[in-house]
């Protein structure tokens, strides 16, 4: 079932008040949270580009792209890209391995009231596991422990949209388990780095 790549940009319009406000004291917590960590870095903790994600999530909100409302962030780190769209209407999830940036992610959104649930737990499904054991080389893609989607009581393709920061390499995993998990008509947006970022659907297979 390939994913189909959407023709959709950033929304132009500037950041309100309180989005540049949040985003500012969570880029503070992350820098504490890493200078902290200096002797024994989070593996695969790299915060994406907060604004930028923001606004593509913005026009994929006001275009109603999405089959439903529900999002969530694989590999939510300090919850920015899940509080956000918490922000922006979105029933929003996100599912973290590590038990620091969970705890991190719950106070940042707390202390802003946003309405958003974080777990702990790995977010690749346990029907995923036997494709990606070939993956050695991507420590922080951890598919034993604690299932996040036990701790939510939810599936994989219970979600609308799925946001992901795969590292490079990781691409084809993240690809592989959206494909295999999720809902048909879900989004994929996934951020690349160098403020590149593309939205998938999932689309349904064709009849033989």
């Amino acid at each position: 079932m390939p994913l189909v790549d959407l023709d959709i940009t950033a929304d132009p319009n500037e950041l309100q008040e309180n989005i540049i406000d949040f985003l500012n004291e969570a880029d503070t917590r992350i820098d504490e949270f890493v200078a902290r960590r200096l002797d024994t870095p989070v593996p695969g903790f790299h915060p994406s580009d907060f604004p930028l994600v923001y606004q593509v999530l913005r026009k994929l909100r006001s275009l109603g792209v999405a089959p439903g409302e529900r999002f969530c962030e694989w590999g939510s780190g300090f919850g920015v890209i899940a509080s956000l769209a918490a922000l922006l209407g979105f029933e929003s999830y996100g599912i973290e391995i590590e038990e620091n940036l969970v705890t991190a992610a719950e106070r940042l959104a707390a202390d802003y009231e946003i309405p958003v649930t974080f777990v702990r737990g790995s977010f690749i499904p346990d029907q995923c596991d036997l494709a990606i054991h070939s993956w050695e080389d991507f420590s922080w893609l951890v598919s034993s422990g604690t299932s996040g989607y036990d701790e939510l009581d939810l599936d994989p393709d219970d979600f609308d949209i799925i946001f992901a920061y795969p590292w490079p390499g990781e691409e084809q995993v993240i690809e592989q388990i959206f494909e295999e998990c999720s809902a048909t008509g879900a989004v994929l947006l996934s951020y690349h780095g160098c403020e590149e970022i593309r939205v998938r659907r999932k689309r349904a297979p064709r009849a033989h």
